[in-house]
């Protein structure tokens, strides 16, 4: 795996984690609001897995 990649990873991790802290933060914590969590990460990291990781 190159290093950009890695970078990649880190840089949409933590954005999409600070944007999670947020959520988290300002609003009530329902199943709603998990699935909406669950859900951001499968459409964020599961096509960069599919197309970085597992070739």
């Amino acid at each position: 795996m190159n290093t950009s990649v890695i970078v990649r990873f880190v840089i949409l991790g933590l954005l999409w984690l600070g944007l999670v802290c947020y959520i988290l933060a300002h609003a009530k914590v329902t199943l709603y609001t998990v699935f909406v969590i669950v859900a951001s990460a499968i459409i964020i990291f599961v096509p960069m897995y599919k197309k970085y990781i597992r070739k």
